[in-house]
């Protein structure tokens, strides 16, 4: 898709969103459908999910695609490093990041978009796609306001990093 397809592709997946979390707020129904939603509208994923942060370290939430890590601590991997300094990591090559943790041998490119409230941590959606180079500033752009639109409108429990207090 070129650049104004993929903007208002974006721009409705977004909107989708917030009619899909409007009147409810489960958590894992949210993510789940959160997923599915990217999973469709981006084809060449191979992974498309969640990794809630207990306090400690993430553990695999619902996703589309693969199967893929359990348990990842902060600072291990693409999604270890984007929830612990809290900032989108975009990944153009997966094979040349020497802190990639490999789940699928399919993915190729990385971007990892953390979960945060109020400066504490809920997890990170993390997207893995078959072609290297797929994610741009477009990308980083759009799935940062849905993880906050995501945040805003699902009760994940947040935490400051390093502390497993709940912080609401």
């Amino acid at each position: 898709m070129n650049r104004e397809e993929k903007i208002e592709g974006y721009e409705l997946l977004n909107l989708q969103l917030k009619g899909l979390l409007s009147d409810q707020n489960y958590t894992i129904s949210n993510l789940a459908n959160a997923a599915a939603l990217l999973w469709n509208f981006l084809p060449q994923q191979v992974y498309t999910g969640f990794y809630l942060f207990n306090g400690e370290k993430l553990i695999l939430g619902p996703f589309q695609g693969s199967v893929s890590c359990v348990e990842i601590e902060l600072g291990k991997g693409v999604c270890g490093q984007s929830a612990q300094e809290r900032k989108t990591i975009l990944v153009e090559n997966v094979k040349l990041h020497k802190n990639y943790i490999s789940c699928d041998s399919r993915a190729l490119s990385e971007i990892v978009v953390p979960l945060v409230k109020d400066g504490k941590l809920g997890g990170v959606l993390d997207l893995d796609a078959s072609e290297i180079g797929f994610y741009d500033e477009i990308d980083t752009r759009y799935l940062e306001e849905f993880a906050e639109i995501l945040c805003k409108m699902t009760d994940f429990k947040f935490f400051e990093v390093g502390t497993n207090e709940r912080k609401n």
